[in-house]
Formats: C-alpha cells, structure tokens, sequence
C-alpha cells in the first residue's frame, strides 16, 4: 500500500507522526512524508523519502506580518499586541498554509499516487487536498486536543471558511469525520472530543534524533529535573527565573535551551546547573524525576509515559490547555505569565518532587500509556481505512 503522511512543518507537529510512519515502513508499505521545505532535512536525516509540499511556519507568519504592516516580525509573541496576534495567527494557520498545501499536494498526489493519506490534525491543508483528490484520510492528533481559546476560534472561523469555499464540509473538529489516530491517553483527552470522535489509540512512544545522553543522567547522584520551553517559544526570562529557582534546590537542573534562545543570554548560570542546545529529549525523560517546561503536547505526553511529575510554564497556543490538563490530573502544577518568578518555581517544584500522591499519579497515567497499542498494531490497521 501506498501511504502519504503529511503535516505542518514543525518539531511539535511532524515528530508525533514519526513513529507510525516508520512502523508503516518497515511493515512494507511505500511511504513518502510531504512537508515544507524547510523542515525536509529532519525527515531525511531520519531516513524517510520526502516530498516538499506547503508554506513554512516562519515564512507564513514572515508573509502575515508583513501584511499586517509588521515587516521582519514573524513569531506571534514578538511584542505583538494580543488583539492583534490572534488575526494574524488565523491568517496563517487558517488560510496561507492550507491554500499553500492544497496546491502543492496535487502534483505530489499525481506522482506517488496514494492509497491512503495520514495528515496531521494542524494541517487543515492536507485534509482538503485529499477529500478534493478523493483519497482516503486518517487524522493524526499531536496532544490533547482543545478548541478553548480565543485565537483558536479565529483559526476554525478561517479553516471553516476555507473549506466553504471548496465545497468540503467539516466535522466539528475541523477534520473529515473519519478515522482519527489519537496519542493522547484517554483519560486525559477533552470528553467532548470524546464522545464524537472515531477514535484510534497509538501510543505516544515519542522520537527524537538519535544522539547521545549529556553526562551524569545515568549515573545521578540526586534528583535531576529537566527544564526546556521547547523549539518554538523559548524565552530567556522565563528560563532564568526557572534555573535561578531551581538551583536553589538540592537537585541537578539539565536546561534545553532549544534553537530560539541564546545560551550566552542565561549568563553564568550555578554549578548544578548545566546547558545544552539540544537533548534526545524521548530518551532522557525515563531519567529525570521532574519536568519544567512550556506544556508543548511533546514534551506533556512523553512525561505521561515516563511517569514524571511536570511543572508547566505555559508560553502560548495549546500549552495552557495542557497545563490545566496537567493539574486536573494530578500529575503537576502550573505558573502562569508573571506567577513565573524564581521564588514562586522552587516552592513548586520542591513540592512536586516530595508529594507521593503526584508520583502515584504520574505512574497509574504512565501505566494507562504502556497499554495503549503500539505504532506497529496501528500500522496493521491501516489498510482497512484506504
């Protein structure tokens, strides 16, 4: 069989889709990943063929500011005014890279001919590009899924319309009412979506690039907490407050400062401390007993699996769902906007780290992912969707 797997190109939104494409693979379906150019070199270096296809996040936004008047501007949270940002991100998300995507996809459906497309629930792209192909569709998930917020209705108002104007008609989370691949664990995800979905377990087993451990994680001597605002938000205020109240504890802080903060921006940072541009973050996280970060669907569903407690600093986007996800499942905290203060992040943390009741809940929701099915069951499956 002949699969296409497609999403917006981005850590958060085509990692997740990486291990059902491998177990795809290796299960003997021809499988090609279409995504934007720029972020086709991540999917080469894991060794999967590829085809580019759709607008890149930074050049979509690049192209939505300029428009707005805000030349040079390309992240949402670069001082843009919160009345204006959620416009902007509707434009990007909800128009310029669906449009983008539709009309990429067809020479690349004409060429490799698919049996079945699995496109990723972000990429609203890839779905109307299937249903105007009449190719069968699966949706990925990548995290909870939450339709809360105000810059995320603005988004389904542009994607709904979008698909008005092609005569596609949506189900009500903006996906084709089919099949949807679900790596959230029940008992966390939103009941609505729930109750309506057709939904499809797979276990959220994470990928990262292969690489190895930073020294000291497998031979700790004291407790290790794990400390990144991801790829996309990071923000050195945020991370010095974090560090400043964590090193305050008896523990040894691993900080990832990802690829939009400047290590040299932290300063000189304690001895417990240690920096490192990048970690295998799905193979660290079984070693560390706490982690504080952005509440990025990654980094939240991987801590589920591990079993660790979570501090979440939420930045933007889905990250404020998920940290009340977090909290309602007691498996963690939250500190929100000016609530994130050195002072406020150890009393948290430290609280975290010696509360039993949390552990206990992390391990019964760690217990609840190991019994979801495998990427390979899931694999076996989809050819009863083409």
């Amino acid at each position: 069989m002949r699969l296409l797997f497609t999403s917006l190109g981005s850590f958060g939104h085509t990692f997740p889709l990486l291990p059902l494409a491998f177990a795809a693979r290796d299960a003997g379906h021809d499988v090609v990943f279409a995504t934007s150019e720029d972020f086709l070199p991540q999917l080469r270096k894991a060794g999967l063929e590829t085809a580019a296809a759709g607008l890149g996040i930074k050049e979509a936004f690049g192209q939505a500011f300029a428009e707005a008047g805000r030349a040079g501007q390309w992240r949402p949270v670069s001082g843009v005014p919160p009345e204006d940002r959620a416009p902007i991100v509707a434009r990007v998300f909800g128009e310029l890279m669906p449009k983008r995507f539709v009309a990429d996809l067809q020479p690349v459906f004409d060429h490799f001919r698919p049996d079945l497309v699995v496109n990723e629930v972000a990429n609203s792209g890839g779905s109307f590009a299937a249903m105007k192909a009449g190719i069968s569709l699966v949706t990925h998930g990548f995290g909870r899924v939450s339709n809360d917020d105000r810059t995320a209705t603005y988004i389904r108002d542009a994607i709904r319309a979008n698909a008005e104007e092609m005569g596609i008609t949506l189900g009500e989370d903006l996906t084709s009412r089919g099949p949807f691949i679900d790596i959230c664990p029940e008992s966390v995800q939103e009941p609505g979506f729930l109750a309506r979905a057709q939904r499809v377990p797979l276990r959220p087993v994470g990928w990262s690039e292969p690489g190895e451990l930073p020294a000291g994680v497998l031979d700790k001597r004291r407790p290790l907490v794990y400390l990144t605002l991801g790829t996309a938000m990071g923000h050195a205020g945020v991370l010095g407050e974090a560090i400043a109240g964590l090193s305050g504890l008896d523990v040894d802080v691993l900080v990832a400062t990802g690829p939009t903060v400047d290590p040299a921006a932290l300063g000189e940072v304690p001895a417990n401390v240690r920096l490192e541009a990048w970690v295998p973050q799905s193979k660290l996280l079984p070693h560390v007993d706490l982690v504080v970060h952005h509440g990025g669907s990654g980094t939240t569903l991987g801590a589920f699996g591990a079993g660790v407690g979570q501090l979440l600093l939420p930045q933007g986007a889905d990250q404020f769902a998920n940290a009340d996800a977090v909290f309602a499942a007691g498996v963690g905290d939250r500190l929100l906007g000016e609530d994130v203060t050195a002072d406020a992040v150890a009393e948290k943390a430290g609280r975290l780290l010696a509360d039993p009741s949390v552990r206990s809940a992390a391990a019964t929701l760690a217990a609840e992912v190991a019994a979801m099915p495998l990427p390979a069951e899931v694999a076996a499956e989809l050819p009863k969707f083409a």
